[in-house]
């Protein structure tokens, strides 16, 4: 099982690829709406010919991270609170709820008004989108813990910070990292999303500068690299899942 993806990954790979090129090379599809494989490649390594890449990168990657991390510390804490105070959960889950149906396209014009064309905006709609999975695995987390589980700690004299060290947090840890899997994500999409709609810089600016000069090669070259680019975040987490939570069931089945 821990051999599989090293295995199912390529030869999915190699599949998706050779359906791609039969889909231009055999049925016919104008290039112009998919372009081939060795043409997306070309466009990639152009890319990375010039320097100014590694400055869209950098500004895309600065967005998702500040927007991941503000999300991760707001999402335990609201999440933590709201999960061991349930009278204030029942009192603004009717906010929350209307806030997470919101379609978060919406909020980007109103962003760049507040915040303007500069990354802030950006990080804002990054963190909004990985909030809610946080903060809402968090909350089931804390809830998660038995409450004879803590009479017993009670019982053997511990004190409310070894309650929270040595029960509390091992059990939430899990779900923590759950929340940050999904919210890793969301955060590149928050980032893309905001530099498409109101930006000058970073990867989803160069997917709209691509999509206006119809250099189809260089726009899929573009959405392979922000693949990349999420691939690596979300490895990052689930390695950092590794090494803080080993013990853990969803490590040591692979889950």
């Amino acid at each position: 099982m821990r051999r599989l993806p090293w295995v199912s990954g390529p030869l999915m790979l190699v599949l998706l690829l050779g359906g791609w090129q039969f889909a231009v090379s055999v049925v016919g599809v104008s290039e112009f709406i998919l372009p081939a494989p060795a043409a997306v490649a070309s466009a990639l390594v152009q890319l990375f010919s010039g320097p100014e890449i590694w400055g869209h990168v950098g500004i895309t990657l600065f967005e998702v991270l500040a927007g991941f991390g503000i999300a991760l510390v707001a999402g335990v804490t609201v999440g933590a609170v709201l999960g061991r105070v349930v009278w204030l959960q029942r009192a603004v889950q009717p906010a929350l709820v209307a806030l997470q149906v919101v379609p978060k396209v919406a909020f980007v014009p109103i962003f760049v008004i507040w915040f303007g064309f500069g990354p802030t905006s950006k990080i804002i709609m990054a963190a909004l989108l990985a909030f809610f999975p946080i903060m809402l695995n968090v909350m089931l987390g804390v809830r998660s813990v038995e409450r004879g589980h803590r009479d017993v700690m009670r019982g053997l004299g511990a004190g409310r910070w070894a309650t929270f060290r040595n029960l509390e947090l091992p059990s939430t840890l899990p779900y923590v990292f759950a929340g940050a899997e999904v919210a890793i994500v969301f955060s590149v999409i928050g980032a893309i999303v905001g530099e498409y709609l109101g930006g000058s810089a970073g990867l989803g600016f160069l997917v709209v500068s691509s999509l206006n000069a119809l250099d189809a090669p260089r726009l899929f070259a573009v959405i392979v690299l922000l693949a990349v680019l999420g691939s690596l975040l979300y490895l990052a987490v689930t390695t950092a899942k590794r090494l803080v939570i080993p013990w853990h069931e969803s490590v040591s089945t692979g889950v």
